[in-house]
């Protein structure tokens, strides 16, 4: 008998119980061993207990440290910080590997086969933000504070750099913003270039593309991509 494997199931708002039925509908199929137990977080947390991330939540999850989350509802423009990105900062999860692959032949993007690796806890994303009161106007400025790490942007290209190797791939596009966030992600530039040539350089190809161009390139002509890596927001 096959050991079962715990794992953490957090159906979520909205669509989200619907597609996550189907996805345990595949896993049964497939025989998966998976014993789950079952949580709640994002507005089915607020509901029930106050809380958009339950204690209860993240004490499952330490435990099985595997888990399976439908999308979570985060309101526009106030109300409580995103689920996912505290579940994000809490277990530390700074990479998130995002593949796009043709599974059905014969459409107009066929044979379709690349990653996206995205920082996943720094940059413009993380939502440090806060208002500047002004002439008793509480709201008469909105800021938002960016902030990359040499070590932040270290680790998510040594993930990219290794991830590619380790999966064949034969070119890596570093996805940047440094024509006009020089300081910012030209960090992240910066030490993306400085990494491949001081380790990897002779493993696979290296390039560099503006993101307002690569989601262009992206439409137009994905083939000529194999694994981009960037920042929060980008990603």
């Amino acid at each position: 008998m096959t050991t079962p494997i715990p794992a953490t199931l957090i159906p979520g708002d909205g669509i989200g119980p619907e597609i996550v039925d189907a996805t345990l509908a595949a896993l049964d199929a497939l025989e998966a061993p998976f014993a789950w137990d079952r949580q709640i977080a994002g507005l089915g947390g607020v509901t029930a207990s106050g809380d958009p991330l339950p204690a209860a939540t993240l004490d499952s999850i330490r435990k099985t440290r595997l888990a399976l989350k439908g999308p979570l509802e985060t309101p526009s423009g106030g109300g409580y910080r995103s689920s996912n990105v505290r579940l994000r900062e809490e277990f530390q999860l700074y990479a998130n590997l995002r593949p796009a692959l043709t599974i059905i032949p014969g459409g107009r993007f066929d044979k379709i086969d690349l990653m996206v690796v995205r920082e996943n806890l720094e940059g413009l994303y993380i939502g440090h933000e806060h208002y500047v009161r002004i002439d008793g106007d509480p709201h008469a400025v909105g800021m938002a504070t960016g902030i990359n790490t040499r070590q932040g942007c270290r680790r998510i290209i040594e993930y990219a750099f290794e991830t590619a190797i380790a999966t064949g791939r034969k070119k890596v596009t570093l996805v940047h913003k440094a024509n006009i966030m020089k300081v910012l992600t030209g960090l992240f530039l910066e030490t993306g270039l400085q990494m491949y040539e001081e380790k990897y350089k002779a493993k696979f190809e290296l390039d560099t593309i503006i993101v307002d161009a690569c989601a262009m390139k992206l439409v137009l002509n994905p083939w000529q991509f194999d694994m981009l890596v960037t920042t929060n927001l980008f990603g």
